[in-house]
């Protein structure tokens, strides 16, 4: 699993990170924003590449776990 921190990161830079990430092949991530539009952006992404999302949100900060 590889756990990305995109907090402070305005779009389109978490989805930029995670499309990078994607490109190792890997099935599951795990990446944390911190602005709703960041979480929308990645879970639209990942969805359309065939991932499976689920979000838990804390303090203002979502965790996004990504699984295949």
């Amino acid at each position: 699993m590889k756990l990305l921190d995109a907090r402070g990161l305005s779009c389109p830079e978490p989805v930029m990170m995670i499309r990078k990430a994607m490109a190792t092949g890997e099935n599951t991530y795990q990446i944390v924003v911190d602005n709703p539009t960041a979480r929308e952006n990645v879970t639209r992404y990942a969805v359309h590449q065939g991932y499976n999302v689920s979000v838990e949100e804390k303090d203002g900060e979502f965790t996004l776990s990504i699984t295949k």
